[in-house]
Formats: structure tokens, sequence, C-alpha cells
């Protein structure tokens, strides 16, 4: 009887190892050099991937560079919004009357609001290595820019009004993947108004 009891309880004390290890493992803590403590799982991140990619993020906030076929996104800029060494052009009032132009990367962005850029969204500090997920949420959810509320709102054509019913968990998955991603050291500039035209 001692023997199966004794049997029992290493089983037991095996299996809880197993599983504090497998769940620590994959774990992650962001904080200090990257902002706020900020906890979350791989699962959390690549599901957070997995929202980014459907949801477009990359689409403008990722550079375009000229490749081979036309424009291709530049992979080694993923996520850092507006290149920060790249001039803003002479914008061409006149065509504003009938349209929204972009610049030839799809990061700077002139219409009736003036001139916007797409943010950095790596975890650098010039991108989301300093906000918290508090940040985050409100930049999201009520189109705060920084993430601030006493900041202006978020300048068009940042969809962020399709955002605001995101779930908490999904907002989380997010923010946890922009977290893990490499940190691209890049200085969005400023948004231009209208009456500074070149």
């Amino acid at each position: 009887m001692k023997k199966i009891t004794l049997a029992i309880i290493f089983i037991a004390v095996a299996m809880a190892g197993a599983i504090v290890a497998c769940n620590s493992s994959s774990a992650k803590t962001v904080s200090d050099d990257n902002g706020p403590a900020f906890h979350y799982t791989r699962e959390q991140a690549e599901h957070g991937k997995y929202l980014v990619t459907a949801m477009g993020c990359s689409d403008c906030h990722t550079p375009l560079k000229m490749g081979p076929m036309g424009p291709e996104p530049d992979t080694s800029r993923f996520l850092s919004g507006h290149p920060m060494q790249v001039p803003v052009p002479h914008v061409d009032t006149s065509a504003l009357k009938d349209w929204v132009l972009f610049n030839h990367t799809n990061t700077a962005i002139a219409g009736p609001w003036g001139v916007s850029f797409t943010g950095n969204l790596t975890s650098d500090p010039t991108g989301i290595g300093y906000w918290s997920f508090n940040q985050f949420k409100t930049a999201l959810t009520k189109g705060k820019f920084k993430g601030l509320d006493s900041n202006r709102s978020i300048l068009p054509p940042m969809p962020w009004q399709n955002y605001v019913h995101l779930k908490d968990e999904d907002l989380r998955d997010i923010f946890a993947f922009l977290k893990s991603t490499k940190p691209v050291h890049n200085v969005v500039p400023s948004h231009i108004p209208p009456t500074n035209f070149q």
C-alpha cells in the first residue's frame, strides 16, 4: 500500500512540475528597457501576430521600397512607420480637392487635415517601447494620439474607429506581439497642419 501511495505522490509531483515548467517557459515579461512591465505568453504574441496581419497594420506602418516588380514592403523596417530620413515632398494642394495623396513609401498621407505620418509600432523606445497597455488601448479604442487622453485625435487614414469594440484579450495579444517585435529606431515626424503646406 505504501508503494502505491508513494508512486501516486511521485507521479502527482512530476506532473505538477511539468505543468509549471511548460507554462513558465512560454511566458515572457517585458519591462525596464521596454517600458512598464507587461507579461505575455508566446501564444498571446502569436495570436497578436495573426490579428496584426489580418487587420492589415503592416500595409501602412511598414514602409514600401521599390523592388524588381514595383513597390514592396521593406521588411528591415517592419512596422516602423514613416522613415525619419525620407523628406516630405511638395504637396500639390490643387490635387487635394478630389484626392488624398500618399507618398512613395505609403507612410506620409496628405489630405484636408494636413500631412499625417504612420507611427512606429515596434518595441523600440521611439515606437511603443515605453507605452503601457492602457496607452495602447486608449489609442486603438478612443483614437487618442500616443494613447493619452489629453492629446489630439489620431489623424486619417488610421481607421481606429474600426477597433473600438475589440475585446481586451485581443488588444493584449496585439500589444504582446508588438512588444515582441524587433526594435527599429525611427523618430516619426510630427503632423504638418494644412496651413504649412509647401
